[in-house]
């Protein structure tokens, strides 16, 4: 069985709430600046399979670059994205495009962009971007590894030739972290902002993408088409943007931000941070269904075998979070963090972002490669490290993670 709905459709109706993007008004006052900035420009995207990365080459395609580079480990979703992209009309793919299933990590990564560097836009969505990602010291080595370290040696492979706008993904979860994840973002921001008076760089943090790959609403769908039950904590607030917002966002803050800025839009934390288990109903209403609810993961998977052809009601086990690192609600900025709201429509800017001296950076890798390099080390012992550094880190521990939930 395969459950077809109009996603986009519902996004804007039950999740955003804006039939036209939140980046709008923006991309019509920055327009002719846009695309001064942007046509005739060559691009190398790293990360540009995954859902916010894909978005960005959409969004920049709607200018007239002169080459497209994209790097990305997930061979499959470059296929993909290569065929969404020549099977629509409404992109401005440059003759000169092509796509590597490269880790930009790799030794093979830097022959690559030295043979064709330079690169005038350079964006990096590569990143462990799950909270589930830091179940133990093997996963937390690896997030750091992608989301800190191989980061450096992109910025010093970028200071040999430095592009005209830089820009490296980040996330809400930066501000205030409770999860390494979010620490690790925290710690990547601090990382760039130290290359910022070199490389004009420049971030954003924002909402959780709506049906992006890999979340939980698109979850929802894959069990759905799998007749499996739903999973789906209680009262687990988020922002949320479009895909297709996620990739402006990002346009406008690397061409239009200023060296060291962290964009994030303006939304409200009554109006637009929405539970995720109302996305659920939603959602299942909008199918034609109404849920089963139920109170255990067993029962919810028994009643899911049990489903006939026309079924209208569906197993779904809501349960409370408890989990490792999971915040309640989210926020984009702190209270010592200065604010720019005037220049844009619906983005704000944080303009006094940390800017470390590289030799505190150089130490912080140091004692974070000294603790990997052990055979004993534990998360622990990361969490102390991270908590050192990021004053404002407070990891929730709580011995248990979504591996272990449906």
């Amino acid at each position: 069985m395969s459950i077809n709905t109009n996603i986009d459709s519902f996004i804007n109706t039950h999740v955003t709430g804006r039939e036209v993007s939140l980046l709008s008004e923006d991309f019509t006052k920055y327009s002719s600046e846009l695309s001064s900035r942007i046509d005739g420009k060559k691009v190398l995207v790293i990360g540009g399979a995954g859902t916010i990365g894909s978005s960005y080459i959409k969004a920049i395609l709607k200018f007239n670059i002169s080459k497209l580079v994209v790097v990305d480990i997930n061979e499959n979703g470059l296929t993909e994205l290569v065929r969404d992209l020549r099977s629509s009309t409404e992109y401005n793919i440059p003759e000169d495009f092509i796509t590597y299933p490269i880790n930009f990590g790799d030794r093979v990564f830097e022959k690559l962009f030295r043979n064709l560097a330079p690169f005038d836009i350079v964006a990096n969505f590569a990143a462990h971007k799950h909270v589930r990602s830091e179940k133990d010291i093997f996963s937390v080595e690896a997030m750091i590894e992608n989301n800190v370290l191989k980061a450096r040696k992109l910025l010093d492979l970028l200071i040999e030739f430095p592009p005209e706008h830089f820009f490296c993904v980040s996330t809400d979860k930066a501000a205030n972290p409770v999860n390494i994840m979010g620490a690790s973002k925290k710690l990547m921001e601090e990382l760039i902002m130290a290359y910022s008076s070199q490389i004009p760089i420049k971030t954003a943090r924002f909402a959780n993408v709506a049906f992006s790959n890999g979340s939980l609403p698109l979850g929802f769908l894959d069990r759905l088409n799998k007749r499996q039950p739903w999973s789906c904590p209680l009262g687990i607030r988020r922002f949320f943007v479009s895909p297709q917002e996620s990739g402006e966002l990002c346009l406008m803050a690397s061409i239009m931000g200023e060296s060291g800025d962290i964009f994030f839009p303006k939304l409200d934390d009554v109006k637009d941070m929405i539970p995720f288990d109302r996305i659920a109903k939603d959602l299942l209403a909008h199918l034609g269904m109404e849920a089963d609810i139920c109170e255990t993961e067993d029962e919810a998977k028994r009643k899911a075998e049990l489903l006939n052809a026309d079924f209208k009601k569906y197993p779904i086990y809501f349960f409370g979070s408890d989990t490792c690192g999971e915040k309640s609600f989210e926020e984009f900025y702190t209270e010592k963090e200065v604010l720019d709201l005037d220049s844009f429509v619906e983005l704000g800017v944080i303009k006094n972002s940390v800017k470390r001296d590289l030799k505190e950076i150089d130490s912080i890798f140091d004692n974070l490669e000294q603790l990997f390099s052990q055979d004993n080390v534990e998360k622990s012992d990361i969490v102390k490290v991270l908590t050192k550094y990021l004053p404002n880190f407070e990891h929730i521990e709580t011995g248990k993670h979504l591996d272990q939930k449906m």
